[in-house]
């Protein structure tokens, strides 16, 4: 059975994009399916109206809840219900996985100031941020979202041991890579890489990871395997 993602939002013509080409795009169809759906496709109104006025005054507009929730009933959709928002959840490895081990999403992308609260309360959705920053609307965070959870489907990737050491995979960032030629610009592959020897390279790749981590991401080294040293 493949999974299932459905995306609710007001600019459907920029899904699939990247979703359509490499990894996302040679699975689409057999591994996984897009359900896209144009949310104003719910307004009862002439104009097609998806938003109002905040109450109680402030600026920008509000994505109705009655509009927003016709949409979201319509869909169906299998799997929780997210909605892009800067002030959900970080969306990490852990819950790409637990997506990818499930049917499927149903991904809402908010646009203008926010979203009646009213409809996040009654319909379930799981605000998810993939950043501290501000976008235009959940478009380009549903893309992202959508990426990092298909590539990990079972049969998308050719290796199906190619995650295992990524960044993220237990806590820690990737080890870094080399490949041919053997030296460049004066800079050798570390030596230890061409010694053929497995024991030695994966204790190198390990230590490498934990220095990583350790300089860039202290964060992530706080909650590493407690006790293990940085060499």
């Amino acid at each position: 059975m493949s999974f299932a993602a459905t995306v609710l939002t007001l600019y459907p013509a920029m899904f699939p994009g990247p979703l359509g080409m490499a990894l996302a795009g040679r699975a689409l169809g057999d591994k996984w399916t897009l359900d896209v759906r144009d949310i104003r496709d719910s307004a009862t109104d002439r104009h097609r109206s998806v938003d109002d006025t905040p109450a109680g005054g402030g600026p920008g507009m509000v994505m109705r809840a009655d509009v927003l929730a016709r949409a979201v009933d319509s869909a169906g959709g299998a799997g929780p219900r997210l909605l892009m928002s800067p002030r959900g959840r970080p969306f990490d490895q852990t819950l790409a996985r637990d997506l990818a081990a499930g049917p499927g999403v149903t991904i809402v992308c908010g646009r203008f100031e926010g979203v009646d609260e009213r409809v996040i309360e009654r319909r379930g959705l799981i605000e998810v941020s993939i950043g501290d920053y501000i976008l235009s609307g959940g478009e380009i965070g549903a893309l992202a979202v959508l990426d990092a959870v298909v590539r990990l489907l079972p049969g998308v990737m050719g290796n199906a041991t190619s995650a295992d050491e990524e960044s993220f995979s237990d806590g820690l960032l990737e080890h870094p890579q080399y490949t041919r030629p053997a030296e460049w610009e004066g800079a050798p592959i570390p030596p230890v890489l061409m010694s053929g020897d497995h024991g030695k390279i994966s204790a190198w790749r390990r230590d490498a990871r934990l220095r990583l981590t350790a300089a860039r991401r202290p964060d992530l080294f706080e909650r590493r395997i407690p006790g293990e040293p940085v060499r």
